[in-house]
């Protein structure tokens, strides 16, 4: 089993820690940002990270017949960790701002999936997954995550695992510090940086 210390010294390796002022995905602001793609853009990194998911997600106990992610972020987590699973890995995608089934992903009926992600802060796209899945008629019985930013806060009424857990301060902008003492120049982060006007 890797420790959590190990877990973050792959991260500082790709570069994949960083520091600043920046805008999340779940529209709260933050100093501290984990871009996951830059560690998974490594096929030897994701491969040990998702294999430690997978192991974790077994010792959970529970049976799952897929595993499913939240695009784009969780697309290789899903696939990587469904390729350790032995399961089928599938995601689901924003239609006009809702998270959907397409590409002919299909959920059969009473079908058990596991829903993983890159990094889960306030668990919004997780649980936006887990509703896709009961949507077509599926059942969530785990969750999985690399990173927990949330530092255990995070609730999705079934068994959640994740590689690292760490509480990062993330403030409403309306409150954030970084924002009041304007040095820092806000960015949303992904495939480019983007300054925020």
């Amino acid at each position: 089993m890797l420790t959590q210390d190990e877990i973050k010294e792959i991260f500082l390796k790709a570069d994949a820690f960083l520091e600043g002022h920046f805008l999340l995905s779940s529209g709260l602001h933050s100093p501290y940002y984990l871009q996951c793609a830059k560690v998974l853009q490594y096929p030897q990194y994701a491969e040990v990270l998702c294999r430690e998911l997978a192991n974790r997600i077994k010792e959970l106990k529970v049976d799952f017949d897929l595993v499913i992610a939240p695009a784009i972020g969780g697309i290789i987590v899903s696939y990587e960790t469904a390729r350790h699973l032995k399961v089928r890995g599938i995601f689901a995608e924003r239609v006009n701002g809702k998270l959907t089934l397409r590409r002919g992903f299909e959920i059969g009926k009473g079908e058990r999936a596991v829903v993983v992600e890159d990094v889960i802060t306030t668990g919004k796209s997780t649980r936006e997954t887990i509703e896709v899945v009961k949507e077509n008629g599926g059942e969530v019985v785990a969750v999985g995550s690399l990173v927990d930013r949330s530092g255990g806060k995070v609730n999705f009424e079934v068994p959640f695992t994740t590689l690292w857990r760490l509480e990062v301060p993330v403030y409403e902008p309306e409150k954030c510090p970084l924002c009041k003492e304007g040095k820092i120049e806000l960015v949303k982060p992904g495939s480019r940086d983007i300054p925020i006007k």
